[in-house]
């Protein structure tokens, strides 16, 4: 690769880097040499490596456990678009592994004030809450928060299987239509962490959606916490003309 002779020597670093990682020379999971070591072996400054593994762990390519060390990340399994109105099961099983559920709670409950909201809830009603932790392979992989009102369910409904959504469709009759996303990072959560069995340099993926019906009418309220490690989103954009 040719490099213009004003290009941040920096820039430079990350693509050596890069490349070692692309080449299999540093592989996921891998520990990174020391510092000192490791400015010596791609004769730079110190200084320089650094501001090249800061953007490196911006990019979430390298992860910093402090204390510990500075490790090549892992690739995550588990990809979707979000664009794409998919099912976890779907998600799990389209890269060869076998889904299952740990039930973590399940009925009626109060509502919050953003279920009310986000779910135009009626005076009084009720949410339909279900707390489940999804694995894949026995592995722990999203907990998952789901909340659905009350006057769209008949009260002896239950979710039977994996999938929220064919529940919905098989035993209310309702067909998930499209739903609005917004996703965001946290960082370690002392209670879903500890669920998900992360580490505390772990972050979690937050990915909230309100779910509508054919006639636009909310119905599914999901909070998902996905391992960051684990899981990656990507968004689909198109040029306007």
């Amino acid at each position: 690769m040719e490099y213009n002779y004003q290009t941040p020597r920096y820039l430079l670093v990350i693509e050596q880097i890069k490349e070692k990682i692309h080449s299999g020379e540093l592989e996921p999971g891998e520990r990174l040499p020391s510092e000192m070591e490791f400015s010596k072996q791609l004769r730079v400054s110190r200084n320089t490596l650094r501001e090249a593994l800061r953007i490196l762990e911006e990019e979430n390519i390298i992860l910093r456990k402090h204390g510990v060390g500075t490790f090549v990340n892992r690739k995550p399994q588990f990809k979707g678009g979000l664009e794409e109105l998919f099912s976890i099961t779907d998600m799990i099983k389209r890269e060869g592994k076998e889904p299952s559920t740990e039930w973590l709670s399940t009925g009626y409950v109060e509502p919050h004030s953003d279920d009310r909201e986000e779910l135009e809830l009626e005076t009084d009603e009720r949410v339909y809450l279900v707390k489940r932790l999804r694995k894949a392979d026995g592995e722990p992989l999203v907990y998952c928060i789901d909340k659905m009102p009350e006057h769209k369910l008949s009260n002896d409904f239950e979710i039977k299987g994996e999938s929220i959504f064919d529940a919905l469709q098989r035993d209310a009759g309702i067909t998930i239509s499209y739903a609005k996303a917004d996703i965001n990072t946290i960082g370690y959560h002392q209670d879903i962490s500890k669920i998900l069995e992360c580490d505390r340099d772990i972050p979690l993926l937050v990915l909230k959606q309100i779910h509508y019906d054919l006639d636009d009418h909310p119905i599914l309220y999901s909070l998902n916490f996905f391992r960051s490690d684990q899981v990656s989103f990507n968004v689909f954009r198109k040029r306007m003309v």
